[in-house]
Parts: structure tokens; sequence; C-alpha cells
């Protein structure tokens, strides 16, 4: 029997499970939803080769790939390496120049190599990393939502944010961004659906928006 759903792959963003999609429903009758998950790295793993090994969790063809943060740079990367009928970058970057100058620092400095995150299993320096943000009273939210805390994982998943090489944006991604993004707040200049008073967390907390634009912005034409 043919399947006629389009099949929506979503990839979280660093230190974050899949459970951040949660309240992400689209029309049943259309759509498939399947959640990614984070794998630890290998030692000296390319951004490339975790792409492409990523790859291999996809199960269907002409695909829809949303990846939310560090998530997003993986997506796009996944993109060069396979075929997809429409790529979504949330909460993200288009290229190396939309990193902060702190990141930039960081990366050349080489200062990358001596964050603490053996540290990781303190939840409020975990938001830190992932959500750029401290916990505040929302330390339960973060508790259920960051479970990626390898340190490995963390080390390498830190470098491939900083060193990140692309150039140009992806022409056939579509940059959804929020005005209020205090992790990669230069995203919005051009060529971005600009979520107004979205967060750098806007996938949990802005989902409403999603849902009911999701489905119009994949069955569009490009």
């Amino acid at each position: 029997m043919e399947d006629k759903k389009t099949h929506v792959y979503l990839m979280p963003g660093m230190a974050a499970n899949p459970s951040i999609f949660e309240y992400i429903k689209l029309p049943e009758e259309q759509f498939e939803i399947h959640w990614l998950e984070w794998k630890i790295p290998n030692t000296n793993e390319s951004l490339e080769s975790y792409a492409k090994r990523m790859i291999e969790e996809i199960k269907h063809t002409n695909i829809v790939l949303l990846g939310v943060s560090f998530g997003g740079i993986l997506v796009q990367e996944m993109s060069k390496y396979m075929s997809l009928r429409k790529l979504f970058v949330v909460s993200s970057v288009k290229s190396h120049h939309d990193l902060p100058k702190r990141m930039k620092l960081l990366k050349f400095t080489k200062a990358y190599k001596l964050l603490p995150t053996q540290l990781v299993s303190n939840i409020d320096m975990l938001a830190k990393y992932a959500f750029g943000e401290t916990i505040k009273k929302r330390v339960e939210l973060y508790k259920k939502y960051l479970s990626v805390n390898d340190k490995k994982y963390l080390d390498w998943a830190i470098e491939q944010v900083v060193c990140w090489d692309q150039e140009e944006p992806n022409d056939s991604a579509i940059y959804i961004h929020g005005d209020k993004d205090l992790v990669f707040p230069h995203t919005c200049s051009e060529d971005c659906i600009v979520i107004k008073g979205g967060t750098h967390i806007m996938i949990i907390n802005k989902y409403k928006w999603f849902n009911e634009n999701l489905p119009k912005l994949i069955l569009e034409t490009p």
C-alpha cells in the first residue's frame, strides 16, 4: 500500500532529548512525525561523518527535516548528502557569520577546549550551554528536556558549533527565528521567518505557531 503521508523528522538542540517536540502536532491524515536523538560521537568524529551516520536513522524518502539550534546546524549538514522535500532550521544560524562574537572568540582562542563540561551534572550549567540562560524557576522543565549530559558529546558539540565553517546560507532551507533569541541574536537579518517574542526555546513555548504554520509551509510549492 502506498504511503501517502509526508514524514517529518525532528532533530533537537544541543543536550536536549526529542521530548522538546512533545507539543508539536501536525494533522495525522497528512503527516507522520519522527523524533531523532543525539548519538555519542566517535573519537575525533567530523560533523560530516556524524551527519552521514544520522542519515542512517531516516527510514523514508522525500522527507521533511527540521532541526533546532545545534540540531539546525546538523540538519543543514545532513541535507548536503540526501534529498529532502523541505528543510527547516529553527533557532539556529545560517552560516558561521551569524555566530555571536563570544563564540567567534572561543574559536579564535580555542578556549572552547577549556570549558568545564565535566560539570554538566549541574543542571544550571547545562541549561546555559543548551538554552543560553539559567534555570531560574524552571529546573523541572530543564531536567525533563536536557538529558544528554555526556562529557564526550558536549565537548564535541560545542566544538562543532564554534568551528562550523558554512560560508553561505542553504538556499533551500526555511529559517525560522525568534526576535528575542539571546543565543543566536543575529540570524533574523534577512530571508528568515521571524516569530515575535520568540526565544531560543520557542519550539517549546511557541509550539502553537509551529502547529498552525508548519503544515502550510511544508505543502506550499517552492
